[in-house]
């Protein structure tokens, strides 16, 4: 269970999201005790009592404002504002070290906290085990309700859930993977109903808020989530039954104009928290508040699910073995991990790798997949996704809704204006989200109108740019409804920023792009465009990007493994050069396709040398 909550929280710490406002910074601590390794301890959660001490003394000397989990609840419903600089201290799990560590030093600083805990493990039996990173914690490990009611009592303290029992992994796909209960449809020779799942995560939230109730005398008014996994249904949920605020740990700080309800009558978005891992000292935890996340690289490889998928689900293990273990060793950020099946290599969907409503499964693999990735090779998934290439398997309702292309070569699509396409695509984008755990969505290069194709409501030139732009904010969002807080990047051809007036004949702008979306991944493939001189084109194109609002932050500039002129691999010293071009020249962000990783192409040296995150991408001995 540990391994669950580690490879989740380190992730989650780790995304990369462009800056919001950062109205309040939230701290997420778990046990204190005496005795932490300065580093490496066992349990990676644990903070050494002096480490506590000095971040608090230090927040004090930099004139941060502690306050409570009622201020920020009557900050978000306008009843007042929150001072700058203001803090949120919050423990999960309700460890016993909450009050024989921590405690002493909030009442001697006299700063309020939040203490969530999981009410199945405050009643434990004699006997009995919780798994808890190095060893079992028993019942003298985790508080008492004595000690919550002395705690609350003394006016720092209030006490909200963190599930009755959610704080475990379910069966969350055929092939067993242990997925955050709180989220996860849970398979059981079938995947559980929305209904039934709906019921399980009422069930528990109402025994844990009953519990608190019964032994505090105070219903909680807020609901931490177990592994910071939540989304718009259960925050409803947990609001329905009192607790209208929660909070996650996507990100370092919190806005509070992203965590109200959700327009469309859902729970809305949690509150950030930055979680405190491997133990920090002052240097750390000083240099962990005042980093800008938004000069963090990213490094993205972009990954055909094609690759991986083979009859015989023996063999599409296997060879999601050696992705897995590739991916781990290239060791970048990113993985944009392909959704869709389109063997026949025309742009489209011919079928899915997830269950959905409306088109063929070609295997229930995506999700496998991605956990596998996310949780065995420590990366981001992003869902790879066509916006408007899909080929129905109603030939009838495929003539109906297309866009009538003039060159029989380009991509099949449908008609982003039509009312029913918006409805059947959304419905795959949250069919993705409900079966799926991921962090990001990547829109497919399929999402352009030429200009001499005719759209349903007659619009053209800039128009329909803003209209595809509508139309993939409308698939977030319906995304977002089971997984919040995604992050969102578009493929865009290289020709709109190389010559804007050409923007009529994609649909594409990168200044759109860029505002519209959290990134842009700029297909700077020079072999593709016949450039006679892929160097020089590549120089231009970033100092293009360069020119415009934001580029340089916004831009992933995707460079291709293939030249598919001749269907044979880029030289590597040539995609090597490349890169290094792309950050001589300022660009901060990098991404290549395609990865054959059965094939071992690119190298892996080569791959690591280009893609790697780390300082030393060089191969272990």
């Amino acid at each position: 269970m540990m391994r669950l909550v580690l490879l989740l929280s380190v992730l989650l710490l780790g995304l990369l999201l462009p800056g919001r406002a950062d109205a309040l910074l939230v701290l997420s601590y778990h046990d204190i005790r005496d005795d932490v390794a300065p580093k490496g301890d066992p349990d990676p959660f644990a903070v050494s009592t002096r480490n506590f001490a000095m971040h608090l003394d230090w927040l004090r000397a930099h004139g941060y404002v502690p306050v409570s989990a009622q201020a920020v609840r009557e900050a978000r419903a306008g009843r007042r504002s929150l001072p700058d600089k203001a803090v949120l201290i919050t423990f999960d799990d309700g460890l016993r070290s909450t009050y024989t560590h921590a405690y002493p030093l909030l009442r001697s600083y006299g700063y309020p906290a939040l203490v969530a805990v999981v009410t199945s493990w405050m009643d434990l039996p004699a006997d009995a085990r919780v798994p808890y990173g190095s060893r079992d914690f028993t019942r003298e490990d985790f508080l008492t309700w004595e000690q919550l009611r002395e705690m609350q009592a003394s006016g720092l303290v209030e006490v909200g859930s963190h599930s009755h029992a959610l704080h475990s992994g379910v069966p969350g796909n055929p092939q067993g993977n242990q997925m955050p209960a709180a989220i996860t449809r849970r398979w059981e020779r079938g995947y559980e109903p929305e209904a039934a799942y709906r019921e399980r995560i009422r069930k528990d939230l109402a025994e844990s808020a009953r519990l608190i109730e019964k032994h505090l005398g105070r219903r909680p008014q807020v609901m931490v989530w177990p592994y910071a996994a939540y989304n718009r249904v259960s925050n409803a949920i947990a609001a329905d039954l009192g607790m209208g605020m929660s909070f996650d740990l996507e990100g370092r700080s919190a806005g509070l104009d992203r965590a109200g309800p959700g327009a469309d009558g859902s729970g809305g978005d949690s509150l950030a928290r930055l979680l405190m891992y491997d133990n920090p000292d002052i240097t750390d935890f000083v240099y962990e508040l005042r980093r800008d996340v938004r000069r963090n690289g990213i490094r993205a490889i972009q990954v055909d699910l094609d690759y991986v998928y083979d009859p015989d689900p023996a063999q599409t293990e296997r060879n999601l073995g050696v992705l897995v273990e590739r991916i781990h060793r290239i060791r970048p950020t990113h993985v944009y991990l392909q959704a869709f099946a389109d063997p026949d290599g025309d742009g489209a969907a011919e079928a899915l790798y997830f269950p959905n409503r409306h088109m063929p499964m070609r295997a229930d693999l995506f999700n496998r997949a991605a956990w596998q990735l996310r949780t065995r090779a420590n990366v981001a998934v992003y869902a790879w996704m066509p916006v408007l290439g899909f080929e129905l398997p109603d030939a009838a309702r495929q003539q109906r809704l297309r866009i009538a292309a003039s060159n029989p070569a380009e991509i099949p699509r449908l008609d982003p204006t039509r009312p029913e396409t918006a409805e059947l695509v959304g419905d795959l984008y949250e069919d993705l989200a409900i079966s799926s755990h991921f962090t990001g969505l990547l829109f497919h290069d399929d999402a352009y109108v030429r200009e001499d194709e005719t759209l349903a409501d007659g619009s053209t030139g800039a128009a329909r740019t803003q209209r595809l732009i509508d139309f993939t904010g409308r698939l977030e969002a319906r995304a977002e409804h089971w997984r919040p807080k995604l992050v969102t990047v578009r493929n865009l051809f290289a020709q709109p920023v190389l010559q804007p007036a050409s923007e009529a004949w994609f649909a594409q702008q990168l200044p759109a792009f860029n505002r519209a979306y959290d990134y842009t991944a700029l297909m700077a493939m020079p072999y593709m465009e016949n450039a006679a001189d892929p160097t020089g084109w590549l120089e231009t194109l970033v100092r293009r990007v360069a020119a415009s609002p934001q580029g340089l932050d916004r831009t992933i500039f995707e460079l291709q493994a293939t030249d598919w002129r001749v269907s044979r691999p880029v030289p590597v010293d040539a995609m090597e050069a490349q890169a290094r071009r792309v950050l001589a020249l300022g660009g901060r962000h990098l991404a290549y396709y395609p990865d054959d990783f059965l094939k071992d192409r690119p190298p892996l040296e080569s791959a690591r040398a280009v893609m790697s995150a780390r300082a030393f991408p060089y191969l272990e001995r």
